[in-house]
């Protein structure tokens, strides 16, 4: 996977890199990566592949929303690849060769996506809507990401890690997001994550711990 730099994600990057609230701090970033293998990308897309093949082989068929029937596909295990990929390219300190299918469950399309965005980013997007005459916060994005990945032909996931081994986690963390935006015919993913770090723990007041909110069902509608 390679890195693009697109200047459109800029000013969003921008806006989203600190964004303080008052009791609590927005964060997000769009990256874009080009799905052409690098020598160390081949190397753990074969190593990916054997695993799942190795499964599907010693694993029973139990149906057809289980993760052998989806890994069964060569087009799923493909999109599964690029995915765990872009995640080692944006953490690259970071071993992802353990993570597994049942970690990434579908949006659909951009208004899976939009429903969610609209109902965690909207202090975000009136702070956007009070110094930005061009548009709101998600129509700036929509324009932006279909400038880029065009959202028509796009397939959105999202990633659900491993809490006990989580890059994603930081200090005073109230919730996290990682989407995925794959489109098959530009070989193209864009990756969406942004997340709401508590300002009192920053300043000496603890938390009751971490919580991730959980929308949709893993392996719903997953058919690529």
């Amino acid at each position: 996977m390679k890195y693009l730099e697109y200047t459109p994600f800029d000013r969003i990057n921008a806006f989203l890199d600190h964004l303080n609230l008052g009791e609590h701090t927005i964060k997000g970033c769009i990256e874009a990566y080009s799905c052409k293998h690098t020598g160390t990308d081949k190397r753990l897309s074969l190593s990916l592949e054997n695993e799942m093949l190795d499964y599907i082989g010693n694993s029973p068929d139990v149906g057809s929303s289980s993760p052998v029937e989806y890994l069964s596909s060569r087009s799923s295990r493909k999109t599964l690849i690029y995915l765990i990929l872009t995640l080692s390219q944006m953490y690259p300190d970071y071993d992802f060769s353990a993570v597994k299918a049942h970690q990434f469950f579908t949006e659909g399309t951009w208004e899976g996506f939009k429903q969610l965005f609209q109902s965690y980013m909207s202090d975000a997007s009136k702070v956007w809507n009070e110094t930005d005459e061009d548009g709101t916060l998600l129509e700036t994005l929509y324009k932006t990401l279909d400038e880029v990945i065009n959202l028509a032909d796009c397939e959105v996931y999202s990633y659900d890690p491993n809490s006990d081994a989580d890059p994603f986690i930081e200090k005073g963390a109230l919730w996290s997001y990682n989407f995925f935006f794959y489109n098959r015919k530009l070989k193209r993913v864009v990756s969406f994550r942004f997340s709401c770090l508590s300002n009192l723990v920053s300043d000496g007041f603890p938390t009751d711990g971490f919580y991730y909110e959980e929308d949709g069902e893993i392996f719903d509608e997953m058919d690529m």
